[in-house]
């Protein structure tokens, strides 16, 4: 099977980074955040792995982080639409 990875800088984020993985149909396999809110984050993980890149956009976009600009889950959707344009690796 062919993945494509990422490794996404978080911006304004209590999180500095997210790793995710996804197979050559756009469903999530993998997701790693390095820092934030670590059981919450992993249960963001745990709820998105076996998704579809699309359907996780669509819910979780905007999500916004008390009166920050954006949360976790929110950038966790910029690192899946550069994803979704990551070159195919065996």
């Amino acid at each position: 099977m062919k993945t494509k990875h990422v490794q996404y800088e978080t911006q304004g984020t209590c999180s500095k980074m997210i790793d995710v993985t996804a197979d050559e149909s756009n469903v999530i396999q993998q997701v790693f955040f390095l820092g934030g809110c670590n059981g919450n984050l992993q249960g963001v993980s745990q709820l998105v792995r076996g998704q579809h890149i699309d359907d996780v956009i669509k819910r979780l976009n905007g999500i916004r982080c008390g009166t920050k600009g954006t949360s976790c889950p929110d950038q966790l959707c910029r690192a899946l639409e550069q994803l979704k344009s990551a070159p195919l690796q065996d």
